[in-house]
């Protein structure tokens, strides 16, 4: 039996995932073995466990290291962890029972620290910015997608509106809806696809109802004011931020990139389309260089603000998020969407900064007692 040793007594911190019998584990291995790769360099034991193996009544149990020489993950006998990290790739192997089961019992472990225990929820987030007046207004016109006539009043209200899965991920399922009484089919439903977006039209609500209801399917939506954001060569784009916790476990920004959508897409998201830009160079166009400036400087402060109240309001332990935030034509931030598993960041001072924060704060948690 091989037996990995923990290092200069730094804790011991393991990367959460599901078993696959084809690859063994679940999950982005590339990120994965990044994430390895400079826990050794820190000097600290992380390995990849599968929920199966993580057996919180054993000293030791089945990890997978990364052996560079080989460049294969082999599995080792390892030291019950002091921090987990929490990376099951997707929502429905999170909401398994057994997953689910696992989860609880690491939260309630009276040593162990697991941080960022679920995905997030659209209309949960936007619930919890609405409860302070300090992120309140950082949300635009949300509601929970209902009745037939709620959905007419909305529009009613405003001439175009994001229809938006609740449990979305990476811009897929999202449509965007507007009004023209000029046009002789003045409902236009534009309906997002990775190769090329759909559009119907019609003179009649009940048709439009109907279309949408087909296109949800049994998926629950939210509905959203689409707000007229800046734009650069005639695209509209966003902000990328990354927020994460320090070694002294405070929220700090580690990193904001930015997405600018695709010829006639109407999301930022890479894989619709959107391509990674240098922040500044799309603010500088609207706001001039002193302008621009400004405005990252907001959105840093905006982004820990709502990282805070997320973290408050959702009463679990968290370590990091990244969040899409816009900026209108009059310099007002808004927020869009925050994501409890950010993908990793294109931008590589971005990217290596992650890496060693997560480690940090892991340390951090390692050294507070659990309450």
């Amino acid at each position: 039996m091989t037996f990995v040793q923990q290092e200069d007594r730094k804790p011991v911190i393991a990367i959460l995932t599901v078993a696959d019998p084809y690859r063994k584990f679940c999950g982005n291995h590339a990120n994965f073995r990044d994430i390895v790769k400079t826990g050794k360099q820190l000097g600290y034991l992380v390995y990849v466990v599968t929920t199966r193996d993580l057996k919180l009544n054993e000293d030791q149990i089945q990890g997978y290291i990364y052996q560079t020489d080989t460049k294969q993950w082999v599995q080792q006998w390892v030291p019950l962890p002091d921090v987990i990290y929490n990376r099951i790739p997707n929502r429905g192997q999170e909401k398994k029972v057994f997953i689910q089961r696992k989860i609880d019992a690491c939260l309630n472990h009276p040593r162990i620290h697991l941080f960022n225990p679920f995905f997030f929820n659209k209309w949960k987030l936007f619930s919890w910015l609405k409860k302070s007046g300090a992120t309140a207004d950082f949300v635009p016109a949300t509601k929970r997608f209902g009745t037939r006539s709620a959905l007419a009043e909305m529009l009613n209200e405003h001439a175009e509106l994001y229809l938006k899965p609740e449990s979305g991920k990476a811009g897929k399922g999202i449509m965007k809806l507007t009004f023209d009484s000029q046009d002789s089919k003045p409902y236009k439903l534009i309906i997002q696809n990775p190769e090329r977006n759909l559009i119907y039209k019609t003179a009649k609500f009940p048709l439009l109802w109907r279309r949408i209801r087909a296109e949800m399917d049994k998926t629950p939506y939210i509905i959203q004011q689409a707000i007229r954001l800046t734009r650069y060569q005639c695209r509209h784009f966003d902000l990328r931020v990354l927020v994460q916790k320090t070694s002294r476990g405070y929220w700090s920004v580690t990193g904001i990139g930015a997405r600018l959508a695709g010829k006639k897409r109407i999301t930022t998201h890479v894989p619709q389309g959107g391509t990674v830009e240098d922040p500044r160079d799309m603010l500088l166009p609207t706001f001039g260089p002193e302008g621009a400036e400004e405005l990252l400087e907001r959105a840093r402060a905006s982004a820990v603000t709502i990282a805070r109240q997320i973290e408050r309001a959702c009463e679990q332990t968290l370590g990091e998020m990244s969040m899409d935030l816009g900026i209108d034509e009059d310099g007002k931030i808004w927020f869009f969407e925050a994501n409890a598993k950010p993908m990793k960041f294109d931008e590589p001072k971005i990217r290596q900064k992650s890496l060693q924060r997560l480690f940090h704060y892991s340390s951090f948690l390692s050294r507070t007692n659990k309450v």
